[in-house]
């Protein structure tokens, strides 16, 4: 899968991989993709449930990878 942007959110806690992927996703345009690299244990409920609430689509994720992918689609 391809990806337009790439955000490193290693290391940082709950809610920071969320709230810098919001802002990420601001500056994208629609059908964009973005690949969010997490390690907080959090992020795979974090992630999910964001997508939901503000309409994006996630279109993959691996949590059993270290770090943890996702991918975004802008809506």
């Amino acid at each position: 899968m391809e990806w337009d942007d790439e955000l490193d959110a290693s290391g940082l806690l709950c809610p920071l991989p969320v709230l810098k992927a919001r802002k990420r996703l601001q500056g994208m345009a629609r059908g964009q993709v973005l690949k969010i690299l997490a390690t907080d244990p959090a992020a795979v409920v974090d992630v999910p449930h964001f997508c939901a609430e503000s309409g994006h689509e996630l279109i993959g994720m691996d949590e059993g990878s270290e770090p943890q992918v996702y991918l975004i689609r802008r809506v």
